[in-house]
C-alpha cells in the first residue's frame, strides 16, 4: 500500500495476528511518512487536530491492576463506546490491560481529544467507584502518539492485539476477551463498534456512508478542566 498522503485506511490481520493489506474505505487523511512521540512534561503542545489516528496509552493510578476483573473491563468498555457515540470518533482498535489500556482513535468530530478522552477517565472512575473505595482510579498524565503512516498504523495495531501475548496472559490474541482482535479476524461485533474492513463493507451493503456518532442538539456532558492535555 505504501504511505501515500490521503491514502484509504486498509487492514485485515490473520490468526497469527499479522496485517494483511485490504482495501477498506475509512474517511481519514493520512499525511507524510513518519510519526511524533509525545512525551508529558507541563506545557507541552500536543499535535492534535491534525486528521490523524492517535495511539493513546493511559494507566491505572500507581499501575495497580484496576482493571483485572472481567466487570471492570465490561465498565470500561460500554463507557468507551458511550464517549465514542457523544464526540463522533472512530476506534480502529483496542486492548484493556489489567493496570492500562490502548486505543487507536480519530480525533473527534465534535470537541477536542483532550476532552473526549478526560471524559473517559471521568466515567470510568464513577463506574469504578465501589472498586476503589473512593480512591484515584487513572494516573493524570497519559501517552499519546501521532500516528501518520499505514506502515505506523499497522504496527499500532500488532502492538495493541499482541500487548497480552507479550505480557503472558495469554497464547494467541484471540484469547483476550477485552482487545479488538476478535473483530477484526470474524466481524464479530462486540460492545465498542470498531473500524475495520468489515463495517467498511456492511456500510457499503446498506449504501451508507461513515458516522462516528448520532447527532444531537447535546451530544455529551461537558468535562470540567480539560484545558491542559496530558494531564487527566
Amino acid at each position: 500500500m505504501g504511505d501515500r498522503p490521503g491514502a484509504p485506511c486498509r487492514v485485515l490481520c490473520d490468526r497469527a495476528g499479522n496485517f494483511l493489506s485490504q482495501s477498506t474505505k475509512v474517511d481519514f487523511s493520512l499525511s507524510e511518512t513518519g510519526h511524533i512521540l509525545i512525551a508529558m512534561p507541563w506545557g507541552l503542545k500536543r499535535f492534535q487536530q491534525a486528521h490523524c489516528l492517535h495511539f493513546i496509552t493511559c494507566s491505572c493510578y500507581h499501575r495497580a491492576p484496576l482493571l483485572a476483573a472481567p466487570e471492570a473491563c465490561h465498565a470500561f468498555e460500554r463507557t468507551l463506546e458511550q464517549v465514542r457515540l457523544w464526540y463522533a470518533f472512530y476506534i480502529a482498535g483496542y486492548v484493556v490491560m489489567p493496570e492500562h489500556i490502548h486505543l487507536l482513535i480519530s480525533e473527534p468530530e465534535r470537541g477536542v481529544l483532550a476532552v473526549a478522552l478526560q471524559m473517559l477517565k471521568q466515567n470510568t472512575s464513577r463506574e469504578m467507584r465501589d472498586l476503589t473505595k473512593g480512591s484515584r482510579f487513572w494516573q493524570e498524565r497519559y501517552y499519546d502518539s501521532n500516528v501518520w503512516s499505514e506502515n505506523k498504523r499497522l504496527e499500532k495495531l500488532r502492538y495493541i492485539h499482541r500487548n497480552p501475548v507479550k505480557r503472558g496472559l495469554v497464547e494467541r490474541p484471540e484469547d483476550w476477551r477485552w482487545s479488538s482482535f476478535e473483530h477484526y479476524i470474524s466481524g464479530t461485533e462486540g460492545v465498542v463498534q470498531i473500524e475495520s474492513m468489515w463495517t467498511a463493507r456492511k456500510r457499503e451493503l446498506l449504501g451508507s456512508t461513515l458516522q462516528c456518532g448520532h447527532r444531537e442538539e447535546n451530544p455529551r456532558p461537558v468535562a470540567q478542566n480539560a484545558t491542559r492535555t496530558g494531564h487527566l
